[in-house]
């Protein structure tokens, strides 16, 4: 598909026009109003730079984003002003919050908004029009914010972690003003690709997080295409479990047992060899204090917690046997924590691979963390975004995208 970028937009100038951009602020949050804190502002100052590109042009910008799961009205745990208060920290240019989305508040702010300046419209999922899968409702809302940039406006998708969504913001709006693809999606377009056509070989993926039914779409499109899948975190127990190994109370998908068995048969007969751990890390409950000790992966219910056991870190030989296959890739794709890494002492996995992932890309590899919980856990370890080839804002728009599916925010943006 071809698109218009951002350049192209530039090209044709924007000096006093209104440019609606929807942006990804859908940032985690601590604490209760109203002292809510953004705990990681890895995607607020991703999407700096295209807001700055704008400002600095003579745009007039509007922002559009969300954050979390209201349920079609406005709740106070859901605002962006956290969100905001960070932008308006990082930013070299005036930023304001509306009170609302498309109402008079918004109306007023946006004809009211000066060249070089931002306005955030509040969370767009305030309106239940956003997600709405009426047509009909979708595009009526989809009009009132492309109302809010007026005749001369244009549309930027700067967002790829919504693109798999067809919401008004997303994709129905594209349809109403010339629309261009910002520089985030592009660029994250651009290493999916890589990860999809003809990646550099040996290419290594690893995958961790709770559920290995969050990922099997994943799997079925990577077999035959990575090399190897080295599989921690939660949904590790299912494959443990496909393996004819018991594993204790850990997180266990008994109903995706007999899929997972056929992806390791699958994995056999077309080149792609699963690598799953030989030691966990096994407490005696859920909790940062919790006793633990190291037992070897096929004999979990053989330590001192039995079959009450939990399984919550890939042990230490298991996160230097990662290390070494990392080591020999060209390519590394990583989606998922190896274990629960808001706890110290079921970090290590997950630490092992980060700074497996930071050699590689030093001897010259591309390393991309796939967004969410993997980006917020690198940055809560203590590493920075440099050290990665790439840290996807994507989140399940990224995995959708590997799956091979069809993003109708990237459709809504193609050209002819």
């Amino acid at each position: 598909m071809a698109y218009a970028s951002l350049d192209d937009l530039l090209a044709e100038g924007v000096r006093g026009r209104r440019i609606l951009v929807r942006s990804d602020l859908n940032v985690p949050l601590e604490g209760e109003v109203p002292s809510l804190t953004v705990t990681d502002d890895g995607r607020v100052r991703a999407s700096l730079p295209v807001l700055r590109k704008l400002t600095e042009a003579g745009a007039a910008v509007i922002v559009m984003a969300h954050l979390g799961r209201p349920k079609g009205a406005p709740e106070a745990k859901y605002s962006l002003a956290p969100a905001v208060d960070v932008l308006r920290d990082l930013a070299d240019f005036p930023v304001a919050l509306a009170p609302d989305t498309t109402g008079e508040g918004a109306r007023s702010a946006a004809a009211a908004l000066a060249e070089g300046e931002v306005l955030v419209l509040e969370n767009v999922r305030f309106d239940a029009r956003e997600t709405s899968k009426d047509e009909a409702e979708r595009r009526s809302f989809a009009q009132e914010l492309a109302d809010l940039a007026g005749d001369a406006g244009a549309y930027v998708d700067d967002a790829f972690g919504a693109v798999h969504r067809k919401h008004a913001s997303v994709f129905d709006v594209a349809g109403l003003l010339p629309a261009y693809q910002g520089d985030l999606v592009r660029a994250e377009l651009v290493v999916l690709e890589k990860l999809t056509k003809e990646p550099e070989r040996p290419f290594v993926v690893v995958l961790g997080g709770s559920k290995v039914s969050d990922k099997l779409a994943v799997i079925e499109n990577l077999i035959g295409t990575a090399d190897r899948i080295l599989v921690g975190g939660g949904m590790v127990f299912t494959f443990l479990a496909a393996q004819g190994h018991r594993v204790g109370a850990s997180l266990l998908e008994e109903d995706r047992i007999e899929t997972v068995r056929g992806y390791l048969e699958r994995g056999a007969r077309d080149g792609t060899q699963f690598v799953l751990p030989t030691d966990i890390v096994v407490a005696e409950k859920f909790a940062a204090d919790a006793g633990h000790s190291v037992i070897a992966a096929d004999a979990m219910e053989s330590g001192a917690y039995g079959s009450t056991g939990l399984g919550l870190d890939i042990g230490p030989a298991t996160g230097a046997d990662f290390a070494a296959n990392i080591a020999e890739a060209r390519t590394v794709f990583w989606n998922g924590p190896m274990g629960v890494f808001e706890f110290d002492s079921f970090a290590g996995g997950t630490r092992a691979v980060a700074q497996a992932l930071v050699e590689a890309q030093a001897a010259g590899a591309l390393t991309v963390v796939g967004g969410g919980d993997s980006a917020a856990a690198v940055r809560g370890l203590g590493f920075t975004d440099e050290q990665f080839g790439h840290i996807s804002t994507g989140g399940g728009a990224s995995l959708e995208y590997l799956e091979g599916k069809e993003l109708p925010g990237l459709t809504a943006l193609a050209r002819d």
